[in-house]
């Protein structure tokens, strides 16, 4: 079990919403939010309802204010709790091309840089094979978060992307 506590204000403020489990909609408990006590558990938080729009991984401990989570908004609206597997192998393949074309990788390791690693500027389809993955924007593990479980991800906008801007990875671990 989990649990993931929100507040209106900064510095845990203000009105709060209180979570144990998925829930596709609390905006209407919060206009806002801007910290979040994770008292247990990995949760991925997103702006809008319905699990949509900007995703951010929140792990246990305390973000007195949006920026602490690389939040570019004071607004959150649903949340899933990540259920990891202990001792779990970690395994994905990246292609270049859309529908899983051109040249591949198979990894199993965190990336900084796709470009310093593998000479690839962009991901454009991948397969995960085993695990929980967090796609990041820029190098350095900086700018948007995609999430990405086990499944086939043909295109970038299959992990919510609008464009393949993948320019670093890392496993979800505890």
């Amino acid at each position: 079990m989990g649990r993931i506590i929100f507040y209106e204000d900064k510095n845990f403020k203000g009105r709060r919403y209180e979570c144990d489990s998925d829930c596709s909609d609390f905006h209407t408990y919060l206009s806002r939010c801007n910290s979040i006590h994770v008292e247990s558990g990995i949760w991925v938080v997103y702006e809008h309802p319905d699990y949509m729009g900007y995703q951010y991984v929140i792990k246990r401990g305390e973000y007195p204010e949006f920026v602490r989570w690389m939040g570019l908004n004071d607004r959150l609206s649903s949340c899933k709790m990540i259920h990891l597997t202990s001792g779990a192998q970690y395994k994905m393949q990246l292609y270049n091309k859309a529908d899983f074309a051109g040249q591949s990788f198979e990894v199993t390791e965190d990336c900084p840089s796709t470009l310093e690693r593998y000479r690839m500027r962009e991901v454009h389809s991948c397969k995960v094979l085993n695990g929980y993955w967090v796609f990041y924007e820029h190098p350095n593990f900086r700018g948007r978060q995609y999430i990405l479980e086990k499944g086939e991800y043909r295109k970038p906008v299959d992990w919510g992307a609008v464009c393949p801007t993948v320019q670093s990875f890392r496993r979800l671990t505890e």
